[in-house]
């Protein structure tokens, strides 16, 4: 159970780069590094294109197919990021988020501090996402086989 958890606030942390409004960061391809300190520490290197239609998707913040999540403080500007709310998962699990960091059109950087109970006992972590873009063409997908 415990791993179930953990593997999904990693995927959370992973969905963090999308969290900027449309007009915050620029569409294209980018390279994310994701890292997680938390019952593991664990650290995730990709590259991956980033849609005009995504950007727009991820203004909502971290969220994922685990967690139903939810943000009353969400605010961009002036290139700064706050963010503080919960995540529930569909067993009703609470997770509760609090991120800062910071944007620009080619750059992302956020620092989410989550916090939850697993048997009774507190479970928390701190999850951080680095991003920048590196240009606007996205390459080809690599076809299977």
């Amino acid at each position: 159970m415990l791993r179930i958890l953990t593997a999904g606030l990693i995927t959370l942390a992973a969905a963090a780069p999308a969290l900027a409004q449309e007009s915050t960061i620029q569409p294209g391809y980018w390279e994310v590094t994701n890292k997680v300190q938390a019952v593991i520490s664990q650290t995730k290197k990709e590259r991956r294109c980033i849609t005009p239609s995504e950007v727009a998707k991820f203004t909502m913040g971290p969220s994922n197919r685990h967690y139903a999540c939810t943000y009353p403080t969400r605010v961009f500007q002036d290139g700064k990021i706050t963010l503080k709310g919960t995540c529930a998962s569909k067993k009703g699990r609470q997770v509760a988020i609090e991120a800062k960091g910071s944007y620009s059109p080619s750059t992302f950087k956020l620092v989410a501090d989550v916090d939850t109970t697993y048997a009774g006992l507190p479970l928390g972590g701190r999850f951080t996402t680095d991003a920048r873009r590196l240009g606007d063409v996205c390459p080809a997908p690599v076809k299977a086989g």
